[in-house]
Protein backbone atom coordinates (compact mmCIF):
# COMPACT_ATOMS: atom_id res chain seq x y z
CA UNK A 1 0.00 0.00 0.00
CA UNK A 2 1.41 3.41 -1.01
CA UNK A 3 1.95 5.78 1.89
CA UNK A 4 0.21 9.15 1.62
CA UNK A 5 2.14 12.12 2.96
CA UNK A 6 0.42 14.05 5.71
CA UNK A 7 3.11 16.73 5.84
CA UNK A 8 2.28 20.45 5.70
CA UNK A 9 1.16 21.93 2.41
CA UNK A 10 3.56 24.27 0.56
CA UNK A 11 1.59 27.31 1.75
CA UNK A 12 1.57 26.08 5.34
CA UNK A 13 5.29 25.26 5.12
CA UNK A 14 6.06 28.79 3.91
CA UNK A 15 3.98 30.33 6.72
CA UNK A 16 5.79 28.21 9.32
CA UNK A 17 9.15 29.14 7.79
CA UNK A 18 8.32 32.85 8.08
CA UNK A 19 7.25 32.34 11.70
CA UNK A 20 10.52 30.59 12.55
CA UNK A 21 12.52 33.38 10.89
CA UNK A 22 10.68 35.96 13.01
CA UNK A 23 11.14 33.99 16.24
CA UNK A 24 14.83 33.48 15.51
CA UNK A 25 15.26 37.22 14.84
CA UNK A 26 13.57 38.07 18.15
CA UNK A 27 15.71 35.50 19.97
CA UNK A 28 18.94 36.88 18.49
CA UNK A 29 18.00 40.49 19.33
CA UNK A 30 17.04 39.66 22.90
CA UNK A 31 20.15 37.58 23.52
CA UNK A 32 22.48 40.26 22.17
CA UNK A 33 20.98 42.76 24.64
CA UNK A 34 21.03 40.13 27.39
CA UNK A 35 24.70 39.35 26.75
CA UNK A 36 25.75 43.01 26.89
CA UNK A 37 23.83 43.69 30.11
CA UNK A 38 24.90 40.45 31.83
CA UNK A 39 28.61 40.72 31.00
CA UNK A 40 28.68 44.41 31.98
CA UNK A 41 26.82 43.84 35.26
CA UNK A 42 28.88 40.74 35.99
CA UNK A 43 32.14 42.60 35.46
CA UNK A 44 31.05 45.45 37.74
CA UNK A 45 29.92 43.01 40.46
CA UNK A 46 32.78 40.51 39.94
CA UNK A 47 30.09 37.86 39.39
CA UNK A 48 31.27 34.80 37.48
CA UNK A 49 27.66 33.58 37.33
CA UNK A 50 26.50 36.75 35.57
CA UNK A 51 29.46 36.75 33.18
CA UNK A 52 28.80 33.07 32.43
CA UNK A 53 25.15 33.85 31.80
CA UNK A 54 26.20 36.58 29.36
CA UNK A 55 28.51 34.18 27.51
CA UNK A 56 25.63 31.69 27.38
CA UNK A 57 23.64 34.40 25.61
CA UNK A 58 26.45 34.68 23.05
CA UNK A 59 26.16 30.93 22.44
CA UNK A 60 22.38 31.32 22.12
CA UNK A 61 22.98 33.92 19.40
CA UNK A 62 25.29 31.55 17.49
CA UNK A 63 22.67 28.79 17.65
CA UNK A 64 19.83 31.07 16.54
CA UNK A 65 22.03 32.51 13.78
CA UNK A 66 22.66 28.98 12.50
CA UNK A 67 18.91 28.39 12.23
CA UNK A 68 18.48 31.82 10.60
CA UNK A 69 21.11 30.81 8.02
CA UNK A 70 19.26 27.58 7.31
CA UNK A 71 15.89 29.28 6.85
CA UNK A 72 17.32 32.16 4.82
CA UNK A 73 17.16 29.83 1.82
CA UNK A 74 13.93 30.22 -0.15
CA UNK A 75 14.06 26.74 -1.62
CA UNK A 76 12.79 23.96 0.64
CA UNK A 77 15.35 21.47 -0.71
CA UNK A 78 18.23 23.83 0.14
CA UNK A 79 16.90 24.28 3.68
CA UNK A 80 16.78 20.50 4.10
CA UNK A 81 20.36 20.21 2.85
CA UNK A 82 21.49 22.74 5.46
CA UNK A 83 19.70 20.90 8.27
CA UNK A 84 22.60 18.62 9.29
CA UNK A 85 25.16 21.43 9.33
CA UNK A 86 22.80 23.54 11.43
CA UNK A 87 22.28 20.69 13.88
CA UNK A 88 26.04 20.22 14.24
CA UNK A 89 26.50 23.92 15.00
CA UNK A 90 23.74 23.76 17.62
CA UNK A 91 25.29 20.61 19.12
CA UNK A 92 28.71 22.24 19.42
CA UNK A 93 27.04 25.24 21.06
CA UNK A 94 25.45 22.93 23.63
CA UNK A 95 28.79 21.26 24.38
CA UNK A 96 30.55 24.61 24.71
CA UNK A 97 27.82 25.84 27.04
CA UNK A 98 28.05 22.68 29.16
CA UNK A 99 31.84 22.96 29.39
CA UNK A 100 31.78 26.59 30.44
CA UNK A 101 28.99 26.14 33.00
CA UNK A 102 30.75 23.11 34.50
CA UNK A 103 34.11 24.88 34.77
CA UNK A 104 32.48 28.01 36.19
CA UNK A 105 30.55 25.92 38.72
CA UNK A 106 33.69 24.14 39.88
CA UNK A 107 35.48 27.47 40.24
CA UNK A 108 32.58 28.83 42.28
CA UNK A 109 32.57 25.76 44.55
CA UNK A 110 36.30 26.14 45.10
CA UNK A 111 35.67 29.61 46.48
CA UNK A 112 37.40 31.53 43.69
CA UNK A 113 36.25 35.15 43.92
CA UNK A 114 33.34 36.64 45.83
CA UNK A 115 30.56 38.29 43.89
CA UNK A 116 28.94 41.51 45.03
CA UNK A 117 25.20 42.15 45.12
CA UNK A 118 23.85 42.95 41.63
CA UNK A 119 20.36 44.45 41.29
CA UNK A 120 20.64 44.73 37.46
CA UNK A 121 21.57 41.04 37.37
CA UNK A 122 18.53 40.06 39.43
CA UNK A 123 16.23 42.13 37.18
CA UNK A 124 17.78 40.62 34.02
CA UNK A 125 17.46 37.05 35.30
CA UNK A 126 13.82 37.60 36.28
CA UNK A 127 13.02 39.13 32.88
CA UNK A 128 14.69 36.26 31.01
CA UNK A 129 12.82 33.75 33.16
CA UNK A 130 9.57 35.37 32.04
CA UNK A 131 10.41 35.81 28.34
CA UNK A 132 12.39 32.71 27.32
CA UNK A 133 9.71 30.03 27.94
CA UNK A 134 7.33 31.75 25.50
CA UNK A 135 9.99 32.10 22.79
CA UNK A 136 11.01 28.47 23.24
CA UNK A 137 7.45 27.12 23.13
CA UNK A 138 6.53 29.15 20.05
CA UNK A 139 9.60 28.01 18.10
CA UNK A 140 9.20 24.40 19.23
CA UNK A 141 5.58 24.31 17.99
CA UNK A 142 6.53 25.82 14.63
CA UNK A 143 9.56 23.55 14.26
CA UNK A 144 7.57 20.41 15.01
CA UNK A 145 4.77 21.42 12.66
CA UNK A 146 7.32 22.05 9.90
CA UNK A 147 9.30 18.91 10.68
CA UNK A 148 12.53 20.82 11.35
CA UNK A 149 14.85 19.10 13.81
CA UNK A 150 17.16 22.13 13.87
CA UNK A 151 14.39 24.55 14.84
CA UNK A 152 13.29 22.16 17.61
CA UNK A 153 16.91 21.79 18.80
CA UNK A 154 17.32 25.58 18.89
CA UNK A 155 14.08 25.90 20.89
CA UNK A 156 15.54 23.45 23.42
CA UNK A 157 18.58 25.66 23.81
CA UNK A 158 16.31 28.63 24.43
CA UNK A 159 14.50 26.54 27.04
CA UNK A 160 17.85 25.69 28.60
CA UNK A 161 18.45 29.43 28.89
CA UNK A 162 15.24 29.55 30.95
CA UNK A 163 16.71 27.02 33.39
CA UNK A 164 19.94 29.00 33.56
CA UNK A 165 17.92 32.15 34.23
CA UNK A 166 16.24 30.41 37.16
CA UNK A 167 19.59 29.17 38.46
CA UNK A 168 21.10 32.64 38.11
CA UNK A 169 18.14 34.32 39.81
CA UNK A 170 18.23 31.94 42.78
CA UNK A 171 21.99 32.31 43.07
CA UNK A 172 21.95 36.11 42.92
CA UNK A 173 19.11 36.41 45.43
CA UNK A 174 20.69 33.85 47.76
CA UNK A 175 23.99 35.70 47.57
CA UNK A 176 22.36 39.10 48.13
CA UNK A 177 19.97 38.09 50.92
CA UNK A 178 21.33 34.96 52.63
CA UNK A 179 25.00 34.92 51.69
CA UNK A 180 24.75 31.36 50.27
CA UNK A 181 27.37 30.76 47.59
CA UNK A 182 26.95 27.03 46.96
CA UNK A 183 23.36 26.79 45.58
CA UNK A 184 24.11 28.31 42.18
CA UNK A 185 27.10 26.11 41.18
CA UNK A 186 25.34 22.90 42.29
CA UNK A 187 22.30 23.67 40.13
CA UNK A 188 24.60 24.80 37.30
CA UNK A 189 26.23 21.35 37.22
CA UNK A 190 22.79 19.81 36.66
CA UNK A 191 22.16 22.26 33.82
CA UNK A 192 25.53 21.31 32.29
CA UNK A 193 24.49 17.64 32.29
CA UNK A 194 21.23 18.54 30.53
CA UNK A 195 23.17 20.57 27.96
CA UNK A 196 25.40 17.58 27.18
CA UNK A 197 22.33 15.40 26.57
CA UNK A 198 20.70 17.97 24.30
CA UNK A 199 23.97 18.45 22.42
CA UNK A 200 24.29 14.71 21.89
CA UNK A 201 20.72 14.51 20.58
CA UNK A 202 21.30 17.44 18.21
CA UNK A 203 24.56 15.90 16.92
CA UNK A 204 22.77 12.65 16.12
CA UNK A 205 19.92 14.60 14.52
CA UNK A 206 17.34 13.26 16.93
CA UNK A 207 14.04 15.04 16.47
CA UNK A 208 10.47 14.22 17.28
CA UNK A 209 9.14 15.19 13.89
CA UNK A 210 12.04 15.10 11.50
CA UNK A 211 9.97 14.22 8.43
CA UNK A 212 6.38 14.21 7.14
CA UNK A 213 4.59 11.06 8.24
CA UNK A 214 2.68 8.54 6.20
CA UNK A 215 -0.76 7.11 6.89
CA UNK A 216 0.92 3.99 8.29
CA UNK A 217 3.15 6.03 10.59
CA UNK A 218 0.21 8.16 11.67
CA UNK A 219 -1.63 5.07 12.88
CA UNK A 220 1.28 4.19 15.17
CA UNK A 221 2.85 7.52 16.07
CA UNK A 222 0.11 10.13 15.85
CA UNK A 223 -0.85 12.50 13.07
CA UNK A 224 2.18 14.74 13.60
CA UNK A 225 4.75 11.95 13.29
CA UNK A 226 5.90 11.69 16.89
CA UNK A 227 8.58 9.11 17.59
CA UNK A 228 8.37 6.97 20.70
CA UNK A 229 8.96 9.01 23.84
CA UNK A 230 8.37 12.37 22.14
CA UNK A 231 5.67 14.92 22.80
CA UNK A 232 5.05 16.58 19.45
CA UNK A 233 1.31 17.18 19.57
Amino acid sequence: MTAISLGPSPARREALTRRIRLLVAVTITYNVIEAIVAITAGTLASSTALIGFGLDSVIEVSSAAAVAWQFSARDHAVREARERTTLRIIAVSFFALAAYVAVDAVRALSGTGEAERSVPGIVLAALSLAVMPFLSAAQRRAGRALGSASAVADSKQTLLCTYLSAVLLVGLIANAVLGWSWADPIAALVIAAVAVKEGRDAWRGDGCCAAPVSVTAARTGGDCGCRDGCECC
